[in-house]
């Protein structure tokens, strides 16, 4: 079997070479040119920008952890402009409140009545900053509007704009000043990446370069909010064969029972294992998912989920990640 080495030092099954695209289609057209333009302003990091939009079109949320001034805010920024979604940045700190979230009802005296004045929760893709900076009840104002696209204020829901994406940055737990995310908040991300260092190439097209902000600022979008929605629908009309469905099976069996991980894979996992591959093959062009989609995406999807278990080597999630893909064969 081929296989190529991660950076990390790791082996993984080479992607073979797949049959062209099958899905002919501006709109494919278009999100490459999305996953394109971003690349000029989030330089060298073409394959985290594909798992970021391939998280978004399966409905999904993402958690992008990495040291400050990597590019991690940009990258919101940017798939926000390029996508044509309303946009809301919320700075996490000690002292940020869930109603500087969600929203407050204030009494207006005119009326007699309570008016609800919505947070910066209500936008199509919200940015929240260092999540991991505030306090764990401010954290978990983000459960049920990532769960359930709504949010509940004093008995009322509220339902969110729609497609809604959440990008929450995270500084490693080392750093002070942070709250560790519990496993509960962790799960409600279908993916978590790291975009680390450039490489020297990428950073001398950096340092180069123009300003990032200016760039921002030029952007225009590529996809409107009703194409984009009308893609993450057809994220779900991408076939997926029963032996694929075995493969899956497989591999949340696998962390179940082995003594290499504390606790297994939940069927939530699964499914956003499922949905997370489709995207990617939509991405492809193929109207079809196979094994080396499931392979693609797997590290980010499952790397914030696994722990070592008593019997586990001590590595990191995506090391973790990726020695699942060893032990698992392709049936």
């Amino acid at each position: 079997m081929l296989e190529t080495r991660t950076a990390a030092g790791m082996t993984l099954p080479m992607i073979r070479n797949l049959q062209p695209a099958t899905v002919a289609d501006d709109r494919i057209a278009a999100l490459t040119m999305v996953m394109a333009k971003a690349a000029e302003v989030v330089v060298g990091k073409g394959h985290e920008i594909r798992l970021a939009l391939a998280c978004l079109l399966a409905r999904g949320h993402l958690l992008i952890e990495d040291l400050p001034g990597v590019g991690k805010t940009t990258l919101a920024h940017v798939l926000a402009r390029l996508l044509g979604l309303s946009f809301q940045r919320i700075q996490f700190t000690s002292d940020l409140l869930p109603a500087d979230v969600l929203g407050v009802s204030v009494y207006e005296r005119e009326t007699g009545r309570f008016s609800f004045h919505p947070g910066p929760i209500f936008a199509q893709l919200v940015l929240a900053d260092e999540v991991n900076r505030a306090t764990p009840r401010t954290q978990s104002a983000l459960l049920e509007a990532m769960e359930e696209n709504q949010v509940t204020i004093e008995g009322r829901s509220h339902s969110l704009p729609q497609p809604f994406f959440v990008v929450a940055t995270q500084n490693p737990s080392h750093q002070i000043g942070t709250f560790p995310l519990p496993e509960s908040q962790l799960d409600r991300f279908l993916m978590r990446i790291e975009l680390g260092y450039p490489d020297s190439a990428a950073e001398r097209s950096l340092l180069k370069g123009r300003d990032r902000r200016e760039m921002l600022a030029t952007l225009d979008p590529v996809l409107a909010p009703k194409v984009l929605a009308e893609l993450q629908q057809e994220v779900t009309r991408v076939r997926v064969a029963d032996p694929l469905i075995d493969y899956l099976q497989d591999l949340l069996e696998f962390t179940r029972r082995s003594p290499l991980y504390a606790t297994g894979l939940s069927p939530r996992a699964g499914l956003g294992l499922r949905r997370a591959a489709q995207a990617w093959a939509l991405l492809a062009g193929r109207d079809h998912a196979v094994p080396e989609d499931v392979q693609a995406i797997l590290p980010g999807v499952v790397g914030h989920r696994l722990r070592a278990g008593d019997r586990g080597i001590e590595t990191s999630a995506s090391e973790t990640a990726v020695r699942l893909l060893h032990d698992v064969p392709i049936p």
